[in-house]
């Protein structure tokens, strides 16, 4: 993998403006925390709706969220969050369905998106927010870099959608084509802005309120 390339890689000292979607995969039963993990309350708000707020606040635009689960009660729990909700019908055959009902969703004049997991409470806007400066600097496939573990959220340039929605099975998402295309994955650090731990049980959720 390559490192995170430098704003003066476009020659000019700045980093031009580009479209980035938000994608916020929130789809799955929670069955190992015992219900729908995008209506789990952290810090005094759902999952789904801080999720969704996290992208849009690190300038996103739009941001889809990309419900199953539960449908109508997460769609309830996103009324005022600043986002577009998709219903994934296949949602119980794994993440893959969801990230190709997310990416579906996004407009034409989109030049990528930002992939984030509705159990990751703690990959807030300043995470995002340095995936999406790396894509104004010219990376079209990256992923967030924690002490030097690959982990979320990821970066998909439009060029890579149509190939990522044909890889994805079942719960690996974007993992074989990013895997396949390794040399083209730029590595964004992120360490000290964020967490990607994520919350399966509620032991795990007092864990990170505790840490937050």
């Amino acid at each position: 993998m390559r490192s995170a390339p430098s704003s003066n890689r476009l020659g000019r000292g700045y980093a031009a403006p580009v479209a980035v979607a938000g994608v916020l995969l929130a789809a799955g039963a929670g069955t190992r925390f015992g219900r729908p993990k995008a209506l789990v309350s952290f810090a005094g708000e759902p999952l789904a709706q801080r999720g969704a707020a996290a992208l849009a606040e690190a300038g996103c635009d739009p941001v889809v969220v990309v419900i199953g689960a539960a449908a109508e009660r997460v769609r309830e729990a996103l009324a005022h969050a600043p986002a577009r909700v998709v219903e994934n019908p296949d949602w119980a055959t794994g993440l893959a369905s969801s990230l190709r009902a997310g990416l579906a969703a996004l407009p034409v004049d989109a030049e990528a998106a930002v992939i984030t997991l509705v159990d990751q409470p703690l990959v807030g806007p300043a995470v995002i927010r340095r995936m999406v400066q790396a894509c104004a600097e010219g990376a079209q496939l990256a992923m967030a870099v924690y002490h030097g573990r690959r982990a979320h959220p990821v970066l998909l340039g439009r060029t890579h959608w149509a190939g990522v929605a044909e890889s994805a099975h079942g719960d690996a998402g974007a993992r074989a084509y990013l895997r396949r295309h390794a040399d083209d994955v730029v590595e964004i650090d992120c360490t000290g802005l964020g967490d990607p731990a994520d919350v399966d049980t509620p032991d795990d959720l007092a864990t990170l309120e505790a840490r937050s």
